[in-house]
């Protein structure tokens, strides 16, 4: 085979141009997590709220107070507290990171 015969400068310039590059991917713009506008202090209602429904649960965590309440977890934390001091629930297990409590009835196991 023969050596190529060296191509202009506006022989290049005319090739580039020709070609139909495809063009560049765009960069997705990075997805936001909606940010979670829970409370951080006690209204009456979610206070009454806790009281009346939260002791008829079958399994409460600190995670399923702050979905179903609306509150932050520390509060959660707080809640969980109270309602443990008024007897209305009781532990079943108590991990280092995870806590699960139940309702509380009369008959001990």
């Amino acid at each position: 085979m023969p050596p190529k015969a060296p191509e202009s400068k506006a022989a290049k310039a005319a090739k580039a141009q020709a070609g139909g590059k495809a063009k560049k991917k765009k960069w997705s713009k990075g997805k936001n997590k909606e940010k979670a506008n829970n409370q951080v202090l006690f209204e009456q209602s979610t206070y009454d709220k806790l009281l009346a429904e939260v002791p008829k649960y079958k399994m409460i965590t600190i995670s399923i107070l702050c979905d179903r309440l609306r509150i932050t977890c520390s509060l959660a934390r707080k809640a969980i507290q109270i309602l443990i001091a008024k007897g209305l629930i009781r532990p079943v297990t108590m991990h280092s990171k995870q806590q699960v409590y139940t309702r509380s009835t009369n008959v001990e196991e």
